[in-house]
């Protein structure tokens, strides 16, 4: 279950938290979640319509309402809406554990305005694989666009959305950087957002 993400050592056993397997947190140094509340045999005191989904293995995570008629729990593939078309994710947490996340992360339940819309299906992982299958070409080739603008900045991940509409680029860069030319290129070369 964990620390099939994490690195081994020379010995074989897993690097990270040092828990040798027993975690359960499906991997280290991820936006890592464990449902620690399973075990305990608690009721929730008023059901909450909010789940979090994490994308791509933990680096990104935000919460979501989840519709009676989805029936979507923990550990399901989902297609999410944002503010710009569709995404999937997987639903990381629900119930009581939602209602502790959020107020840890200062979030109200009235500021989710995005949805879940269904339980993902083939064809939506097949879109999703296609996508992460692209994403380290599109990186390198983000890069060299950059490089040949003069630009100092260093790509260091790339992101599509489960729908392929949207790419998020993530950059470290020292001083400010500005994007008006790169964007265009960006958009011509791969057609997105």
């Amino acid at each position: 279950m964990g620390c099939t993400g994490c690195t081994v050592s020379s010995n074989g056993s897993p690097n990270g938290c040092q828990n040798n397997g027993g975690c359960a947190t499906g991997g280290c140094n991820r936006l890592n979640t464990y449902d620690w509340l399973t075990a305990l045999d608690v009721e929730d005191v008023e059901p909450l319509d909010i789940v979090e989904v994490s994308f791509k293995n933990g680096a990104r995570k935000s919460f979501y309402r989840n519709p009676p008629h989805t029936r979507a729990v923990t550990g399901d593939m989902a297609v999410v809406e944002t503010g710009n078309g569709l995404d999937l994710g997987r639903i990381t947490l629900s119930g009581e554990l939602v209602r502790l996340q959020m107020r840890k992360k200062k979030v109200e339940a009235d500021e989710i305005l995005h949805n879940v819309i269904r339980i993902a299906n083939e064809r939506d992982l097949e879109r999703l694989a296609e996508a992460r299958s692209i994403e380290l070409r599109t990186m390198i080739r983000a890069r060299a666009i950059a490089r040949s603008l003069g630009l100092e900045m260093k790509i260091g991940d790339v992101e599509y959305q489960g729908d392929k509409r949207k790419a998020t680029f993530y950059y470290t860069a020292d001083g400010r950087v500005d994007f008006r030319e790169l964007i265009r290129h960006y958009a011509k070369e791969f057609r997105v957002k």
